[in-house]
């Protein structure tokens, strides 16, 4: 019986990988926590189901964080540097209804669900925005990595 565990416990550890997350090479995960009252004119438009609001702060994110009421009190929040290069004069992202834009290249990427729309056809990797934690507490979005 322990022969065969011993099988069963070495097949499972074989079949363990750890290749490891695949990070974005041109975006820094940087360590920030940021409240975003809903209270507050600027934020108040997130009590709205699909609407997104820019927090263009350096105290969240590279450039900026860019969050969205997905509904049920759920939020969403991801980085406003485009993902696909790294931050520049162009990089920063510019908020269209629900679609964020990269102005260098046009890059549009859902704040839904953090997909790039126009992907490329051109065999390169490209990647989605850098999603970011997002909870609501009480009256306050709490965006965090």
């Amino acid at each position: 019986m322990i022969r065969y565990l011993s099988i069963l416990f070495l097949l499972i550890f074989i079949s363990c990988s750890n290749d490891g997350t695949n990070r974005n090479p041109y975006l820094l995960e940087v360590s920030f926590r940021f409240d975003a009252n809903l209270n507050l004119p600027e934020y108040n438009p997130l009590t709205n189901i699909g609407t997104a609001v820019p927090i263009s702060s350096n105290l969240a994110g590279t450039r900026g964080v860019f969050v969205i009421n997905t509904g049920f009190d759920q939020f969403r929040a991801f980085e406003a540097s485009c993902p696909n290069h790294a931050p520049n004069d162009c990089s920063t992202m510019s908020l269209n209804g629900q679609v964020v834009t990269c102005s260098c290249e046009d890059y549009e990427y859902s704040l839904f669900t953090g997909q790039l729309l126009n992907r490329p056809e051109d065999g390169k990797r490209y990647y989605d925005l850098l999603e970011y934690r997002a909870s609501l507490t009480g009256n306050t979005v709490v965006i965090s990595n």
